[in-house]
């Protein structure tokens, strides 16, 4: 017998609730599902945000504001792969929300890939095999 699995939501630390939940909702097109009481009017440290079935949780760093050194450019070894049918149509998608993305390209291996970084420097990639 094995574990039945029915879905994953990675869970990403990030640097500003707002910031990274305008990125999701707003220009990515994520349903923010569930999140922790507010702190402050519009401020929460997590958040469960949804997109045809695929979710995403999201997770202060630091408590609060005053406890966060300057935001610094990162690079995480962490990446979300993200299955995507029209890749082409993703990155004009992305181009009109006014996201710096560079043109599909198709992998030695066969996927048609786009690359973006999220607030946080996380890897984003939109994938269908080419």
């Amino acid at each position: 017998m094995s574990i039945e699995v029915r879905g994953l939501a990675p869970l990403l630390q990030i640097y500003d609730m707002p910031t990274s939940v305008h990125f999701y909702r707003d220009l990515l097109g994520f349903e923010l599902v569930n999140h922790a009481p507010e702190y402050a009017p519009g401020r929460f440290h997590w958040a469960l945000l949804r997109f045809h079935g695929t979710e995403l949780m999201l997770n202060t760093k630091y408590e609060f504001d005053d406890q966060r050194p300057p935001r610094q450019a990162l690079e995480h070894d962490v990446g979300l792969y993200f299955g995507c049918p029209d890749v082409d149509a993703a990155y004009r998608h992305l181009r009109e929300k006014g996201i710096g993305a560079k043109e599909p390209h198709v992998a030695p291996y066969g996927m048609k890939q786009l690359y973006i970084r999220d607030p946080d420097g996380f890897s984003l990639c939109f994938q269908w095999s080419g």
